[in-house]
């Protein structure tokens, strides 16, 4: 049983940046790729990004390339999502979610483990 535990949320201005972090607990983190996934209010949880378990590909949404980064530390079991150019749009609580599957997916129903989530708000 893996246990995700996101932070770093908040309120940011338009334009302004944001670093999440997500700690990971309870396995074997360099067996999971690692995700993260956002819902807004009053609409359905989308992909945002994800990297492989080995940190060498990733793969984002078109609406944050450029913008956002994710990047991992297998050493200490830790998974980040560095967000600039934010827009209003972006706001969403963040969620951060472990896949055990063979292939790399940015699919909600591959995803084995969730985090409770993180709050982002950018102000216009």
């Amino acid at each position: 049983q893996v246990q995700l535990v996101e932070s770093g949320g908040g309120l940011v201005q338009a334009g302004g940046s944001l670093r999440l972090s997500c700690a990971a607990s309870g396995g074997t983190f360099s067996n999971y790729h690692m995700g993260w996934f956002r819902q807004a209010p009053g609409k359905e949880r989308e992909f945002v990004a994800v990297i492989t378990r080995n940190g060498a590909s990733t793969v984002y949404v078109d609406s944050v390339k450029g913008r956002f980064t994710i990047s991992r530390d297998n050493a200490k079991n830790m998974v980040y999502l560095q967000m600039n150019s934010l827009k209003p749009e972006d706001t969403a609580v963040y969620y951060c979610a472990a896949a055990g599957r063979t292939t790399i997916s940015r699919f909600t129903n591959d995803m084995d483990y969730w985090g409770k989530g993180t709050l982002v708000t950018v102000s216009s």
